[in-house]
């Protein structure tokens, strides 16, 4: 290919002298990431055809001539017919190259009063927007799937921890509420920040905005966004959007690592709280004994890519001055990254987590161990007159006692306990069973078996307003 022949593959080559290096060429050009970002341009594209027809920039059959062709290509992408070039550099260069190679001289016409500056900040919007809708789906179908176990297991008894710890009786419908009320909140977050991006940068042009009398309200409209950007600089210029996505992400990442630290716990040996469905684990190539919890395991050391990825994109925009700069180019990847990672995580634990089955035995034995029902004696104690500190203190004794003498309080008899008070009569042990320890906290957020199942029937509730 000849000096003159590249040249004009660039379309932004008129002013210079001598073709791209062929490393620079591939160094710079963003296609084989961009290129998923087709449909959003076409329908960026289309939109801003339809505005240039509305100011009368395209005629009425320039407009059909570039929207049918738009169609056309984003067919033929579909279909897998488009060669990308690497020498057009981005997603915006190929399709206008193919467009006009397809509909000749009004193909060029398109990126009247516009720029690849505003394009992209159009389209990672557009695809933003897209993929937080279906996250916000998928969050809402692990939510469901987090109420129907609670639900189902609103009067299990397991222990309740603190530093590992065991600590006091609660139910296991209880703590996967606790889940569901973590996912609320990130699902708030993906929300506001839908919101927040849903303004269109389409007519900010390269930074200072055009000459041309554009229409940006209109195209905002034909978009679905609330409204055009206020500040053409600010427009193409930053990515706060796709920064706070990726902290909103985070944040939901961190949520499913807890969990999945907790579900790791709860397979062991050790533990023998839950069975994972044998489909979401695998076995081991030498003990055949084994079978591990690897899709928690995963979703867990997934956290950290994703929070990498955050860090990356707030490395990158922390010293560009205003207005667009090719650093911005690297926004894509790890945006993209973070959105897959985040999508197969959620899907994984929306398909798990209905399936997951308790094992109420073990977790009952386990929560009767450890002394978990000591608060629920100093209560007593507290509710017969005794000052707390006071309470405390006895409470301390008899599990001191208990321990050296392998007894849970719940096993000791009333003349073991009484030794320490004489406050305590046989109508202690209505407070030392794990019933009565769970039944006790009848309060809204509290672990009564009662309160779970009003905490499932309002959450049942906040789900169907979301439709």
């Amino acid at each position: 290919m000849s000096s003159d022949e590249q040249k004009t593959n660039q379309q932004w080559g008129g002013r210079f002298n001598e073709p791209t290096d062929a490393f620079v060429a591939r160094f710079t050009a963003s296609i084989d990431f961009d290129k998923r970002l087709y449909d959003q341009d076409i329908r960026g594209s289309q939109a801003h055809a339809r505005m240039l027809n509305k100011i009368g920039v395209l005629t009425d059959e320039e407009l059909t001539a570039i929207t049918e062709g738009l169609d056309q290509i984003k067919s033929e992408i579909e279909r897998g017919e488009i060669e990308w070039s690497v020498e057009l550099e981005d997603i915006h260069m190929n399709i206008e190259a193919r467009l006009t190679d397809r509909i000749g001289i009004t193909g060029k016409k398109l990126h009247t009063g516009r720029s690849r500056n505003d394009q992209i900040a159009t389209d990672i919007r557009l695809y933003l927007r897209d993929e937080i809708d279906f996250l916000l789906t998928e969050v809402t179908r692990l939510q469901e799937g987090l109420l129907e176990v609670a639900e189902r297991e609103a009067g299990t008894i397991m222990p309740g921890f603190t530093h590992l710890q065991t600590a006091q009786p609660v139910t296991f419908g209880h703590h996967l509420m606790a889940w569901f009320e973590m996912l609320s909140r990130d699902y708030g977050r993906l929300h506001d920040c839908r919101a927040r991006l849903n303004q269109s940068p389409l007519g900010a042009a390269a930074l200072a905005g055009t000459t041309y009398p554009i229409d940006r309200f209109y195209s905002a409209e034909l978009l679905d966004f609330d409204g055009p950007t206020a500040n053409s600089l600010d427009s193409v210029s930053d990515r706060d959007f796709a920064i706070e996505f990726c902290a909103a992400a985070s944040l939901v990442m961190t949520h499913l690592s807890r969990m999945s630290e907790e579900l790791v716990l709860w397979t062991s040996a050790q533990f023998n709280f839950i069975e994972l469905p044998d489909r979401f684990c695998t076995g081991s190539s030498i003990m055949p004994q084994k079978k591990n919890p690897d899709v928690p395991e995963l979703v867990r050391g997934k956290s950290g890519r994703v929070n990498g990825h955050l860090i990356s994109l707030l490395t990158l925009m922390k010293s560009q001055p205003l207005a667009y700069n090719k650093d911005n180019q690297e926004d894509k990847e790890p945006l993209f990254d973070t959105v897959d990672t985040l999508k197969g995580c959620l899907r994984a634990y929306a398909d798990m987590v209905p399936a997951i089955r308790a094992k109420a035995d073990s977790m009952r034995d386990a929560a009767r161990r450890g002394f978990s029902t000591a608060t629920d004696l100093a209560d007593y104690l507290v509710r017969k007159g005794m000052p707390f500190r006071d309470a405390h203190e006895v409470v301390g004794k008899a599990v001191a006692f208990g321990i050296e003498n392998g007894l849970d309080l719940s096993e000791m008899s009333l003349d073991q306990l009484s030794q320490f008070s004489d406050t305590i009569c046989d109508d202690v042990f209505d407070v030392l069973t794990l019933e009565g320890s769970v039944n006790a906290r009848n309060h809204t957020g509290g672990t009564a078996p009662a309160q779970v199942k009003l905490a499932v029937t309002a959450a049942r509730a906040t789900l169907a307003a979301r439709r």
